[in-house]
């Protein structure tokens, strides 16, 4: 049985929007909300790493979606159980013990725009045939990034606007919160309505908790037999690694005083540089990347994506050593950073399509994206310790603080780390490469 109205275009925009904004909310909200409301750069990426774990482990549960309603019902259910952990993070914002409270609903949050992932995908794979998927592709792609623009950037442009205007960071924030609530709540009533109910939605026949577990151990046990294992999750942790220190103190050395070695923009500047500079120069180098793959494959390409995702951390050192005024020259440098990182994380991505290959792919393939939460999460857990311990040390002879400048000057070093595993990794020359179509 079909729903009245089964045209994609009612139900994958919103779908896909809804699969992005949790994310970001949990993985880049946070932190700069952590960050105005007073909490310490080291527990802040300390805490908010944690957030991470969901979609590490991920794969663990994925499989036991199969046994129980629908990937219907489940991706309806978890949208309105991340409305609800909005609105709680709402409530719980403006109390004496907000740090605590909303990490506790920040984690549920994650957990349910894990599961979310799962049934979403698995639904949209079910309700569209092979040629359908392939078509709107891109339409899932767009609102995702749609996804990413509102939820690192218009969303931050308006606490900052409220934090302002209202006065009190923790309302502000609240507003924000009360704003995404609203509207998954709004959207999971709506995909009751326009997400057609498709015949082959239903619980797996014959499937239980017991074949669940005794595939999943052979899958597991495939996955870690496959040919330079070692060498391969050597690659997926550390290629990233100068990006996972990264990710947590960008935006507190962008809003953090100039006593404090930062730069002093505004939540508002923040906002904008993320959400539109970040994303089109993000957008503009993964596009590049996939062209070039494509004409040369990945092994050409392997080292100057490598290079690419690496040396634009240098901006960050003299950002910090310099820390410039202009808003021009700050919004260059971070659009150089995110188009180098979009270029660079192409071979990335395609690497761990690479080692996918073979017998049992869809499972091995999440095992790559969890060994990338890993390697994003651990990092990133201790970039704020790696600050303050490095904050007492004038390594170079400028005045100020120096916990940035010696933090940024300790991720070029960790660039190293990326540089070692790409030349260890073996991967067939042909791969990436769009051959012609046979006469």
């Amino acid at each position: 049985m079909k729903h009245f109205c089964s045209s994609p275009w009612f139900w994958i925009p919103s779908l896909y929007m809804a699969e992005g904004l949790p994310y970001f909310a949990v993985n880049t909200l946070t932190v700069l909300m952590y960050v105005n409301m007073g909490i310490g750069i080291a527990d802040m990426a300390f805490f908010t790493g944690w957030l991470y774990l969901p979609w590490v482990i991920k794969p663990f549960w994925s499989p036991f979606v199969d046994l129980f309603k629908t990937k219907r019902w489940w991706t309806i259910l978890m949208q309105f159980l991340i409305g609800v952990c909005m609105a709680a993070v709402a409530f719980l914002l403006p109390g004496s013990l907000f740090f605590a409270s909303t990490l506790a609903v920040f984690w549920l949050m994650a957990f349910f725009s894990a599961t979310h992932d799962i049934a979403a995908d698995g639904y949209y794979m079910l309700e569209l045939p092979p040629h359908s998927q392939a078509a709107f592709v891109g339409v899932r792609s767009t609102f995702y990034r749609i996804a990413s623009i509102i939820g690192q950037g218009g969303l931050v442009m308006l606490a900052g606007y409220l934090e302002i205007s209202m006065g009190s960071v923790p309302m502000a924030w609240a507003v924000v919160f009360t704003i995404l609530s609203v509207f998954f709540l709004a959207v999971s009533f709506y995909h009751i309505k326009f997400m057609p109910v498709a015949d082959s939605d239903k619980p797996l026949p014959g499937v239980t908790a017991k074949s669940i577990v005794k595939d999943f151990c052979n899958t597991f046990v495939s996955f870690f037999a496959k040919p330079n294992v070692a060498t391969a999750l050597a690659f997926m942790l550390l290629y990233r690694f100068p990006e996972a220190l990264c990710i947590k103190l960008v935006q507190p050395f962008l809003v953090s005083s100039r006593e404090q070695g930062g730069l002093a923009l505004s939540t508002s500047q923040v906002g904008f540089i993320n959400g539109t500079v970040g994303v089109v120069a993000l957008l503009l180098g993964g596009i590049a990347g996939g062209i070039a793959i494509s004409r040369g494959g990945l092994k050409k390409w392997l080292w100057p994506m490598a290079l690419s995702l690496t040396l634009p951390c240098v901006l960050y050192c003299l950002l910090a050593m310099t820390r410039p005024e202009s808003f021009f020259w700050i919004s260059t440098a971070i659009f150089v950073e995110q188009f180098g990182y979009g270029f660079g994380f192409s071979a990335y991505m395609l690497y761990l399509i690479y080692f996918s290959r073979g017998e049992s792919q869809t499972s091995h393939y999440a095992f790559c994206t969890a060994f990338m939460a890993l390697g994003m999460m651990l990092p990133g857990m201790f970039a704020g310790w790696l600050h303050d311990s490095f904050a007492v040390y004038n390594l170079f002879g400028t005045d100020g603080p120096q916990g940035f400048i010696n933090f940024f000057w300790f991720v070029m070093v960790g660039c190293v780390a990326t540089l070692i595993v790409c030349a260890k990794v073996r991967i067939d020359p042909s791969f990436g490469r769009k051959t012609s179509a046979p006469e």
